[in-house]
Parts: C-alpha cells; structure tokens; sequence
C-alpha cells in the first residue's frame, strides 16, 4: 500500500480547514476517534440502555424500505440479489428485541477478534438456527434522516435531533443523512460510492476494508453500464480465482480498520469499501459531493473521460513492460545467446548490397570493430534472430521474393503477408527483450552498425519482425535517444536509420501500426479492468484521430 493512499488516524477532529485541505482534497481516508461520543444518540439508541424502547417511542409504525436478501448474513448492492420491502419501524424494532432475546453464542462475534471473518457455516445457512426466520435477512440500510435531492424519501426525520452536524461538515452541501441499523451480523459487497462519505458510529462495531481507486482491477467492477456498476463482482468471502484471477491480490492494496461507538470513518468517493456489522450496530453516515465532481462542467465531460482513459493506457503499457522485464530478469540465468551464423548474414544481404556499399566496406567494418563485446552480441542475435525467421518462413512456403516496392514480403497464393506476429508481452518476443536491456548509447550503434554493415537485414527486421511490443521498445529507444542526443545527431541517425529502407513511409507504418497495436491492446485492458465487461476495441482506420 503506497504512503500516499494510506489510511490517517486522528484522535481530535480537525478544524474544517484542515480537514478539507489535508484530507478531503487528497481523497485519502481518514478515521476519528471519538468524534461523535457526545452525540445524544449514542446513549440514548444503545440496545443495552434501553435504545430500541426508545427509538420504537420515538419513530413509532412509520413505514421505512428494509432491504431483504436471501443471500444473508452477506448484503449484495445488485436489485437481483435482494429486494427492498416497506416495513413498519416498529416491526424491524420488534425483530431486534426477538434476536436479542434468542441469539445464541454461536452467531456472535468473538469480541476479542480483529473483526468477522466469514466462515462455511456463515455462508450455509442449512447450519443458521435462524434459517426460518426472516429478520435475521433484514436490514435497515441506507434510510433517509435528511435527503436534499428527493425530500419525499425522507422517512426518519425525526430522529435527527439525537444526532450533530460533525464541524467538519458545516460548509458541506450534504446530498443525505441516513440510518443504518442490522439486527444479526451483516456484511455489505465491496463497493464504492459516488459521493463523500462520513460515516459515524453511534452503537455496535463495524469492520472496514478499502480498497483505493487504483485497486479496482483486482476487485473485478460490475460492468458501468449494469444496474449495480459500483460494486466489486468478487465474491470476497469465496472467491473464485479461475474467475477472478487478479483477486488473488486484493487484500495486498486494502486497508482495515475497526470502528466503535463514537468514531467516524471518512470514505473518500471511489474507494471500495466492505463492511462487517456486529449485531444490532446502528450508523449514521452523511454523503455529499466532492469539489471536483462539483465542478465539472458538462460540455468538458468528453474531453476529461479522453484524458483519464489516455492515462490510464499509458500506465497500463508501462505495466506491461514492467511485468515482462521483471520476468526477463527472473529467467536470466537460463536466457539463450543466440550464435551468428556469419554464413547466414551475407546471403541476406549480398542482393541488397550495391558497388557503392562495398567502396565502404572499410568505413563499415570501422563501425562494426568500434562496438564493444556487449554490443557485439546483441547486434549478433538481432541478426540471427531475423535470419531464423527468414529461413523458417522460406522453408514454409515455396517462394521468399521482392515485392513491387523492393520489400520483402512473404508470398502466399493469396496475397503478400508480413511475417510479423502479434505478440504484446515483453518476454515472449525475443526482438523486443533484446532491444529492452539495451542504454541508448549502445541502442544508436548498434542501428547504425546495422544499417551500414546488414541494410536488408535491418529491413526485414522493422518490416517484418517487428511485433507489437516491438514497436512500443522501439519506439521508446528512439525517445531515449532523441533526450540524450543534440539536434543534428539525432537528424543524421534518423536519415541513415530510415535511408536502409527503399519505401520510407512503409517503414513509418509498420513502426506505428505496431504502437498502435500495442496501444490499442492496452486500451482494451482498461476498459476490462476499470468499467468492466468484454470489449472488442476495432483497429483505426488510417487517418483517423486515434489519440
């Protein structure tokens, strides 16, 4: 978990302005310790004090919307898997009176664990006493003390007079005030809201995890255009990683904490959250928007969203490469250096090679003795690499031959095709990981030594060799050297890097088809990972604005 998302603690409530420069305007959580003890509610709702007696008094038979899931003690955010049910207050007050009478030891919390964690015997409810009774699947979630958007479903009003504005919130316009209250253990799925939240707990105990926004491909979000899109679809009580295989690290980016009557937990908008109740745990919890949402205009809607998912590719694409370097670097005590085969790398070249090149041939074997042993080798297997290629090609099908354009291209009966493979991981692509580990300095040798001493084999190896992944290290060196070189220098290798090829802009294609390629890879992965659901991302037309 990084420093900066990590979880604060505060044993006296901050001033309103410390409070939204520090802590709301990082969108990190916050927990404060006793902020809300004062609060008449916390002495007056306590079970153990006489509290249901009291609220049954106060609200009486007013009808709220309970939520009802068979899915019990476990209370999924999807309409398919509970249903709300109107229910006289009164009633649901009946309810916890009969479960405090009735409960038994074995389906209560350990009051010296770190929080409940559930087991087979919580998710079978064959091994529940309460199997027929339905108050133990009831559970007053998110009932209305104040709502500013919709006044009509405000349906505990009266109860706001037990309960204090935190100072913190006094400049907040605050969208609702609601009620939580469970009879038996519960737990809420892994989701997040879209609003500020400040929830205070005024009897019982609650367990939180959280979850950053950062986190949310490990938590698999319902798809953003489903009915319940800000809920994990993991079932993190049993999870099934064959289904859910990032799951497994989860629990590596989340953040626990306990909370008691009288603390209150800031949950930033967007951050997951689970929540394990004790039983009969009552909550007030205040939601209001963030500055930010606040402030987005919507005709800036589009270019924003264009933004945030160019972001979140371009990080996506490190990671990629990231993940197959860590893997290149694990492997490399096993890693083949491939020989050159000296005869091999004249044939490839002799056609292209013109009476002028060969007046070089001093000039160039200059080049070549100039490069060090590492260089040497890395030149070698690129070589190698393309001639491998070649020959197995060639072996494959009758005819190797030069296209119109003096490229060559790999002949079928159909049409001409490249010997390019789609290959976007870095270390299933031997090109790629060798121009991977190589500084920018030995990267621009190399090339010029290709391009003087093996032209056509530099070719064949941008045309035809260059994968996806490819591309993006390719591209990536060129950035490398274009920080580290002067104008001119970077001028005069470009001309003689591009010089080789007898068709420029189809050189410039195939570098970029495969960026693109790889790009558009990567896209795809975000729309997976962060909105959810399957897509098929379709390859840009050419002209079109891709950015």
């Amino acid at each position: 978990m990084e420093d900066s998302v990590r979880l604060q603690r505060f044993d006296q409530l901050p001033s309103a302005t410390q409070f939204a420069s520090q802590i709301e305007s990082r969108n990190i959580p916050a927990v404060f310790v006793g902020c809300v003890k004062d609060w008449k509610a916390v002495s007056k709702w306590n079970p153990s004090n006489g509290g249901l007696d009291y609220l049954e008094e106060r609200v009486g038979s007013f009808m709220v919307e309970a939520m009802l899931s068979q899915t019990a003690p476990v209370f999924y955010g999807d309409l398919r898997r509970h249903e709300r049910v109107p229910l006289p207050f009164s009633t649901f007050i009946g309810f916890c009176k009969r479960h405090r009478q009735d409960v038994d030891n074995s389906c209560s919390f350990n009051s010296n664990s770190e929080g409940h964690q559930l087991g087979e015997s919580d998710t079978e409810l064959g091994s529940s006493p309460f199997v027929d009774a339905a108050p133990q699947q009831i559970y007053l979630a998110q009932i209305p003390i104040i709502n500013a958007e919709n006044e009509e479903r405000v349906q505990l009003e009266t109860l706001q007079e037990d309960i204090q504005l935190p100072a913190i919130l006094e400049e907040k316009n605050l969208s609702s005030i609601n009620l939580w209250m469970n009879i038996a253990q519960a737990r809420s799925s892994a989701h997040y809201d879209p609003h500020h939240n400040l929830l205070c707990i005024v009897t019982g105990r609650k367990q939180v995890v959280l979850w950053p926004p950062s986190a949310s491909p490990m938590l698999y979000p319902m798809p953003i255009y489903g009915e319940a899109s800000n809920h994990s679809s993991v079932a993190l009580e049993n999870p099934d990683f064959s289904i859910h295989p990032r799951a497994q690290c989860s629990m590596e980016y989340s953040q626990k904490v306990i909370l008691h009557a009288g603390d209150a937990l800031f949950i930033p908008e967007g951050w997951f959250h689970q929540v394990d109740s004790d039983e009969l745990t009552i909550a007030v919890n205040y939601w209001w928007r963030s500055s930010i949402m606040s402030s987005l205009a919507d005709h800036m809607n589009a270019y924003y969203l264009r933004i945030i998912l160019r972001r979140l590719t371009d990080r996506e694409m490190d990671q990629v490469l990231l993940k197959g370097s860590t893997a290149m670097w694990r492997q490399e005590g096993n890693k083949p250096h491939l020989p050159c085969n000296k005869g091999n790398v004249d044939s490839l070249d002799q056609a292209g090679q013109s009476k002028d090149l060969k007046r070089k041939e001093q000039e160039q074997q200059g080049l070549l003795h100039e490069l060090g042993p590492y260089a040497l080798q890395a030149l070698h297997e690129l070589v190698a690499l393309v001639h491998d290629r070649v020959n197995a090609s060639n072996q494959n099908q009758p005819a190797l031959s030069n296209s119109t354009n003096g490229l060559m291209c790999y002949k079928t009966n159909e049409q001409n095709k490249t010997l390019t493979t789609e290959i976007f991981h870095l270390e299933e692509d031997l090109v790629a990981k060798v121009l991977w580990t190589l500084e920018p300095g030995i990267f621009k040798d190399i090339f010029l030594a290709m391009a003087h001493n093996f032209p056509r084999t530099l070719e064949a190896l941008i045309l035809h060799l260059l994968s996806p992944v490819g591309a993006e290290v390719l591209t990536r060196k060129f950035d490398e050297i274009d920080q580290q070189n002067t104008e001119d220098d970077r001028n005069k290798f470009y001309q003689v890097f591009y010089g080789v090829f007898d068709n420029q802009f189809a050189a410039m294609d195939a570098i970029l088809n495969g960026k693109e390629s790889f790009a558009r890879k990567a896209f795809k992965n975000v729309l997976e990972k962060y909105v959810g659901g399957n897509f098929d991302v379709p390859k840009p037309s050419v002209g079109r604005d891709f950015s």
